[in-house]
């Protein structure tokens, strides 16, 4: 394995050297369906030219594009800008900036997958040269009002729970692969009607509108740069966002906050709450939500018997981790 193409060092290494930067960072993300042959050769190619501009983040690569969430210095930003511009596979790609910023990445990890957004689908249920129609947020709006529109939210239940649009249809799933199946049996009596689909950034929109489209919806729309594109517009153009609490983000900030709104509740007391966890006993690691209340008095885990097991000693917790493994 060449050690130039991988990060090398612990998460303790990496946090330190994080806190040690002397400049600013900026959290965007980008995606592109778009035919990628030599899908390990285009990886390390981009691992080379992220790693000398001190990126960090999480990418995926498949055959049918790129899906990236990145951690850019500012003072790196025009270069990253300039570079895309120079790679055939990402030219005319957008990129979107996040709504909040903080602490989003330690390392860059760039990985090969099947697909981009792991919905499961056979290449035959989806055609991506035939996709919804893309609506601003002024459009999207707009849309919201038609009673014969039907809104779709197309994350996974952790992701709805704290943030969502007014009256959407809530498939309430808690992976990728359950998500169509789920989404085209909710609408299956209504394939006449307007749909309007919406996730964080587009990209799972792009394809689940594809196979809806396939298989017969005749009037599919989507929410143009998914949640954070919307929540920029609704700023820069002062407009009312229908749109309610926060966005769930996949990095280590957990979540951007849209509007005051806190419409979930802590998994422990049932208390008002909207700020997502890991739990800190590492053989659980459960996401889920906890008040500042519950956090202290449990010491960030989802349960007493957690908060126990990160009270031992690291090398009996070290035991049962590996135990846990096999």
């Amino acid at each position: 394995m060449n050690k130039n193409l991988y990060n090398t060092q612990s998460k303790k290494e990496l946090m330190i050297k994080l806190a040690s930067e002397k400049f600013q960072r900026n959290t965007y993300s980008f995606y592109k369906y778009i035919e990628i042959k030599n899908i390990e050769q285009f990886r390390d190619i981009l691992y080379i030219k992220f790693d000398k501009l001190n990126i960090l983040g999480r990418i995926y690569i498949a055959n049918e594009g790129i899906n990236a969430q990145i951690s850019i210095p500012v003072h790196n930003l025009s270069k990253f800008q300039s570079m895309i511009t120079q790679i055939e596979l990402l030219q005319n790609t957008q990129l979107k900036k996040a709504i909040e910023e903080g602490v989003a990445f330690y390392k860059l990890i760039i990985k090969t997958r099947n697909e981009i957004v792991a919905y499961g689908l056979p290449p035959q249920a989806y055609d991506m040269s035939k996709r919804g129609k893309h609506l601003n947020a002024s459009q999207f709006n707009k849309a919201l009002k038609d009673p014969n529109t039907i809104i779709v939210d197309m994350r996974n239940k952790y992701e709805s729970e704290v943030g969502q649009f007014n009256n959407a249809l809530l498939p309430e799933v808690e992976t990728s692969k359950e998500l169509l199946p789920k989404v085209t049996k909710m609408l299956e009596k209504n394939k006449e009607k307007q749909i309007l689909l919406y996730c964080t950034g587009g990209i799972r929109c792009e394809k689940a509108s594809a196979h809806l489209i396939k298989i017969g919806f005749k009037n599919v729309n989507q929410l143009k740069g998914g949640i954070v594109q919307y929540a920029h517009e609704v700023s820069e153009k002062k407009i009312k966002s229908e749109f309610i609490g926060k966005n769930f983000v996949f990095d280590a900030r957990l979540g951007e906050r849209i509007t005051k709104d806190v419409i979930s509740n802590c998994h422990t007391c049932n208390n008002p709450a909207d700020e997502h966890t890991d739990c800190k006993n590492q053989i659980c690691h459960k996401l889920f939500i906890q008040c500042a209340s519950c956090s202290l008095k449990l010491n960030g885990c989802c349960s007493q018997k957690c908060k126990k097991i990160t009270a031992l000693p690291a090398s009996e917790q070290y035991k049962m981790r590996k135990k846990s493994k096999r």
